[in-house]
């Protein structure tokens, strides 16, 4: 029996991109299709996915909760505020054919930018209904809207689709055959918390708005929805999924995580092959590989002249793709260029976010021209081009449940330098002596973060690089590493089949 899958998110690159998210939904539903699973997408139709979507089969309607004997869902009168009921296009993505379901809700989603902040980064004020709509629609996918289809897992992703699994529970509360519910929490800094008041706008019912349901703090959290009422959860790193369990990290759902930590699974994320590979990388030409690396020093040429840094191939180019915030450690940055650019070394960064760190940063350009390049912003190319040319990426990060950026580094011999929290500490092993001894070092490793730690990996960088036969050892070994989505995907179908026997649970 061919398992069916509706694998529910907000975005997928190449359609549109914020952040990680959207490489993980390009790079997981076509390795669980490899292995067998029948992999559908239910997606928002923001302007740049619909754009992306070719229209093929079926439309349906998404009716609204509260009548013909449907559990609790958006009152009706929510559908009639934005115009016309919802409705779902069935298609395809035109580049990749992966099957996907688009959710039309008229005055939702037809907006440009960002599809969760405004143009003064302010939450879209309709930011519930957005998603409340996805995750109802989910869940009316899930018990048979789509005769055709009955999926046996809803897969839903942050906090996003956090409601799918509250009003599944409300389905099967009513005697409705349910699928498995599987969340995913890639960032639980980001929990869509609204005010109560709209829970009978949203059709959540009393019953639900309690310690152990939706309530946080006397607010509706979509992402404890997630986290209460999947049937096992997962995280984008073993490491993360240890650390979320505790005060310092758990974002204040660390008790609820506690509670369902025998149903919490720790997955890294992969690395798609077809998008991030040196050698061909369309990008990045000449490609490259561990053992002709003539194209990755073309690469620091066409970088350092991009970017406007003087052409010096033997500085050792330090480098950020990121957003600049404090939550990936950068406002530690400023404070060591001084000493980075003393030693003979670069910088670029590519990114944009907390507005006292780009000005930090455009000090210090403005203080070493030639040496220190900023670029603010965010754009796919120039990414290829900074992690393929430098020759250190760095991410200090306060915490990272993942990180595709170090995974990417490590593909391209650009060495991550990471401090040791969450998927950084599972996937880059340190340069130091025992570890160049055994052949495992992949980087630059620190654990405290100040300035001190930092401080202390830059060094190791540089004393590294003054040994070219043991840097290009690490840089060998670097390149070597594989993180598959393949692997990745039979990880997720293990966890789907330890959550099928509780089917009829709620």
């Amino acid at each position: 029996m061919t398992l069916k899958v509706l694998y529910v998110c907000s975005e997928v690159f190449p359609l549109l991109k914020t952040g990680g998210l959207a490489d993980v939904s390009a790079g997981l539903p076509p390795a669980l299709r490899a292995l067998g699973a029948d992999v559908r997408l239910l997606l928002p139709a923001f302007p740049g996915v619909v754009a992306g979507v070719t229209p093929e089969g079926p439309t349906l309607l998404v009716p609204a909760g509260g009548g013909s004997g449907l559990p609790a869902g958006l009152g009706p009168h929510a559908a009639s505020a934005h115009g016309p009921t919802p409705w779902l296009q069935a298609g395809h993505i035109t580049d990749s054919g992966m099957p996907v379901w688009l959710l039309h809700a008229p005055g939702l989603y037809e907006r440009g930018g960002n599809p969760y902040l405004d143009e003064h980064g302010r939450p879209w004020p309709d930011s519930a209904e957005q998603f409340a709509w996805l995750g109802w629609a989910a869940a009316l996918l899930g018990t048979g809207l789509d005769t055709a289809w009955f999926p046996d897992v809803v897969h839903g992703h942050d906090w996003h689709t956090g409601l799918a699994f509250a009003y599944l529970r409300e389905f099967a509360q009513a005697g409705e055959r349910r699928p498995v519910g599987v969340f995913t929490i890639h960032n639980l800094a980001y929990q869509g918390v609204f005010n109560a008041g709209l829970r009978p706008r949203l059709g959540l019912p009393d019953t639900l708005f309690h310690l152990q349901g939706l309530e946080f703090h006397g607010q509706i959290n979509f992402m404890k929805a997630g986290l209460k009422y999947s049937d096992a959860i997962t995280t984008v790193s073993p490491t993360y999924a240890r650390e979320i369990t505790g005060a310092e990290q758990g974002c204040g759902l660390d008790g609820v995580l506690r509670q369902r930590q025998a149903q919490l699974h720790g997955i890294l994320n992969g690395v798609d092959d077809a998008v991030w590979n040196p050698l061909t990388d369309p990008l990045v030409q000449p490609g490259f590989d561990a053992d002709h690396l003539q194209g990755k020093s073309q690469a620091k040429t066409r970088l350092q002249a991009r970017m406007g840094l003087k052409p010096q191939a033997d500085a050792l180019l330090f480098s950020v793709v990121s957003r600049l915030t404090e939550q990936k450690g950068l406002h530690l940055l400023p404070a060591v260029v001084d000493e980075l650019v003393g030693r003979g070394g670069q910088l670029a960064v590519l990114g944009s976010g907390d507005a006292a760190i780009e000005q930090a940063l455009r000090d210090c350009a403005q203080r070493h021209p030639g040496q220190v390049a900023l670029t603010v912003g965010y754009d796919e190319a120039l990414a290829h081009s900074v992690i393929a040319g430098a020759d250190v990426i760095l991410l200090p990060s306060r915490f990272e449940p993942c990180g595709l950026t170090q995974l990417y580094g490590l593909r391209y011999g650009t060495l991550p330098l990471v401090r040791a929290v969450g998927g950084l500490a599972d996937t880059v092993v340190d340069c130091s002596l025992e570890h160049l001894d055994d052949d495992s070092a992949s980087g630059f490793v620190f654990h405290q973060l100040d300035l001190n730690g930092l401080q202390s990996a830059l060094r190791r960088a540089f004393a590294l690089y003054r040994r070219p036969a043991d840097w290009r050892a690490v840089q060998r070994h670097a390149m070597s590493l594989r993180f598959s989505w393949e692997h990745a995907a039979s990880d997720y179908l293990r966890v789907y089949a330890s959550a099928l026997p509780g089917l009829a649970s709620t």
